[in-house]
This record gives C-alpha cells, sequence and structure tokens, in this order.
C-alpha cells in the first residue's frame, strides 16, 4: 500500500526510485499503467490524468517492466511492430522507427531472429528499444537490470542516460541496487509505500550527514523503522 505517494519528473530527468523489495515500487508502476486502479490521489502524465484521460496519459509512456513482456516465438520486430500496432502506428511509420531503435541498441541485425534466440541481455535491449518506437516522453523501467550481467548493466544505464540527455526524455528507474543511482541523479526513496527522500544524490547525502548514498538510505530506512 502506498501513502501519500508525491514526486514529479521534469523533461531530461533520470530519476531514480530506490527502495528495498517490497517497498511498493511496483505497484506504483502499476498504479501508473493503469493495471492498478488508484483509489484516492492523482497521476498525471504531461497534464493528462491516468483516470480521466488514460489513452492520452499512456501514449506519452514507454514501459519496461520488471518481467519480460515480449512474445518468444515472434521474431524481434515482430514484437516490436506489434507494440506499434497497439499505439496506432501505421506500417509505413512504425518500420523505420523500428530499424532506428533496434539500431540504437546494437540489434539491428537480429531484427529476424526469434525472442527465444536471443540472451537475456539481448531481449532487455529489445524491450527498451520497443518502449521507444512510438516515441514517448515518459520512461518507466521497473528494475530493469535484475539478472542482467555487468556489461549489460551498464549499456542500460548509459544507454538511458543519453535519452535523458539527448532526447529530453523523462525517465523514472525503479531499483533496490544502490550503485545505479549515480551521477547527476534525482533520486526518490520509497521505503514501506512511504517517501522518505526525494532530491538530488549529493544534496540527499549531505543532509543525512552520511559519507555516501549507502549509508544515507541505511539511515533513512533505519529512522523510518524505529
Amino acid at each position: 500500500m502506498l501513502h501519500d505517494v508525491s514526486f514529479t519528473i521534469r523533461p531530461g530527468d533520470f530519476s531514480v526510485l530506490l527502495g528495498l523489495n517490497g517497498a511498493g515500487k511496483t505497484t506504483l508502476f502499476a498504479l501508473i499503467t493503469r493495471l492498478y486502479h488508484s483509489r484516492s490521489g492523482r497521476i498525471c502524465v504531461y497534464g493528462n490524468d491516468v483516470e480521466r484521460a488514460p489513452l492520452a496519459a499512456l501514449a506519452r509512456l514507454g514501459v519496461v517492466f520488471q518481467q519480460s513482456t515480449l512474445d518468444l516465438d515472434l521474431t524481434v520486430a515482430e514484437n516490436m511492430a506489434y507494440h506499434a500496432s497497439l499505439h496506432g502506428l501505421s506500417r509505413a511509420t512504425a518500420k523505420p522507427r523500428i530499424e532506428a531503435e533496434l539500431a540504437r541498441v546494437g540489434l539491428a541485425d537480429r531484427r529476424d531472429d526469434r525472442v527465444r534466440a536471443l540472451s537475456g541481455g539481448q531481449r532487455r535491449r529489445v524491450e527498451l528499444a520497443r518502449a521507444l518506437v512510438h516515441e514517448p516522453a515518459l520512461l518507466l523501467l521497473d528494475e530493469p537490470t535484475v539478472g542482467l550481467d555487468i556489461e549489460s548493466r551498464r549499456f542500460m544505464l548509459d544507454h538511458v542516460h543519453h535519452l535523458c540527455a539527448t532526447r529530453r526524455i523523462g525517465v523514472l528507474w525503479a531499483t533496490h541496487l544502490i550503485d545505479e543511482a549515480e551521477g547527476d541523479t534525482q533520486i526518490i526513496v520509497l521505503h514501506q509505500g512511504k517517501i522518505l527522500a526525494d532530491g538530488a544524490r549529493d544534496q540527499l547525502v549531505a543532509q543525512s550527514g552520511a559519507a555516501d548514498l549507502k549509508a544515507a538510505f541505511d539511515r533513512l530506512t533505519r529512522k523510518a523503522a524505529a
């Protein structure tokens, strides 16, 4: 259950939703994407209320869920084309976008391979590329690096940071891994359904009086549990 959760993500922000397993990160994503219906409060995506104007809100969202949603028996391109059709894109519009996004994640040569033949890291890249085909303004990623090797984790982080910098996409990156909240990052600490902190990484560390982000996170969550 979530309690008075409120925050804002601006265009180009890389915001990390940092919390232990069970903190409420996946529940929040389910509410934003309307897998769950909220009983109170309001969620807006670029001014579009997800309850009152769901089509307009969801059209601005790109999502990479924690559990893969790719069809293993379809090819990479077929998975992406199906996603594009759900967003109302014609084949003529979708095809060059699919080619471009696959090239950006280094998988242009695997477009005709069945997803089943890809490694876990390659499947994650396809999910990221697919989420961008309809040109969303806000990208949600729920524990996107779980189960990935070091190289694949690094690619995901670098690519998404690049999207923020070059395409001004707002990002909400949910994770329990402290080291993924790196660099010039906005951090939202979620614990037991409540926001304990919301601000720039260096600001949160300084305010806590801790030596680093891990120590600051530990102090915040221990204090909340006391």
